[in-house]
């Protein structure tokens, strides 16, 4: 497989295969440190995580199946996943609480237990907004709270998710790691050269690692199968869009066309107003 088709200079994050070779691999896990780091604590407060499998069968026979895309635990022993979102669901809040449930029910002990748990943090790394009342608003952290005092009543479970559409801010404006962090999200694959405010050495790593042109045949034919997939389901999500806005903007038109009608508009007034055609006014 040579690189016809692929001209970007780094891997899309937005791919199976970006996501999982930047932040699920071992030797990148100082990047998924970093990242955790910035999106949770503002500080260095990971210092090591070990990978766990990702994949994880219920205790019964009848209990759903779950994968995540990045699955861990720090040197405190607290959880996390991570999961990179293409596309809105209908149920994704409830599938966030529902893989919330794995690394608290795996911490049960045999024998004597006093039910002590450790933090079980659950990210999602959103390519949609789900919240369209605030358009700042992108960056939700979310934890039990008693809705009389509105203080946290539990904080080890947290659920954090990041509306990456929303994230807009230019390379000049970025501060934090935080902000570097998810313009290299929000971006990455469409970098020509590495941008100057991302000078330092995770993001040595990070760049180093997603060179398209470094990768081996194997890793090239992998990558090019995840990007065609992401494109194809782009494609697909964005017609779907496209003729849900249509035929929105059609019954729309239908509605204002009968209302004009109803006040004998002419059907030459009708036709301008809508654009509908004159065999579609007259049936109405």
């Amino acid at each position: 497989m040579g690189i016809e088709g692929i001209q970007d200079k780094y891997v899309n994050p937005y791919t199976d295969f970006g996501f999982k070779l930047l932040f699920g691999t071992a030797m990148n896990k100082e990047l998924l440190i970093s990242f955790l780091n910035a999106l949770l604590f503002k500080e260095e407060v990971i210092k090591d995580v070990t990978y766990l499998n990702a994949e994880h069968l219920g205790t019964q026979e009848y209990d759903r199946r779950a994968v995540f895309d990045v699955y861990c635990e720090n040197e405190k022993g607290e959880k996390f996943l991570v999961e990179m979102q293409r596309g809105e669901q209908q149920f994704f809040k409830d599938r966030s609480v529902f893989y919330s449930t794995f690394p608290i029910r795996e911490q049960a002990k045999r024998g004597e237990w006093d039910y002590e748990l450790k933090a079980v943090y659950v990210v999602g790394i959103l390519n949609f907004s789900f919240d369209n009342s605030d358009e700042e608003y992108f960056h939700h952290e979310v934890k039990l709270v008693d809705l009389y005092t509105h203080k946290v009543f539990y904080d080890k479970l947290t659920f954090v998710y990041l509306e990456m559409p929303k994230f807009n801010k230019t390379e000049d404006e970025l501060e934090s790691m935080f902000d570097k962090w998810l313009f290299v999200l929000r971006n990455l694959a469409s970098l020509l050269e590495r941008p100057r405010a991302l000078q330092n050495r995770v993001f040595d790593r990070l760049f180093e690692t997603a060179e398209i042109a470094k990768f081996t045949k194997t890793e090239l034919s992998e990558y090019w199968d995840s990007l065609k997939n992401f494109r194809d389901w782009y494609s697909v999500i964005s017609t779907a869009e496209k003729k849900g806005r249509e035929e929105g903007e059609k019954k729309k038109a239908i509605e204002v066309a009968r209302y004009l009608k109803s006040s004998a508009t002419s059907i030459e007034l009708i036709i301008g107003a809508t654009g509908l055609s004159k065999e579609e006014i007259e049936i109405l």
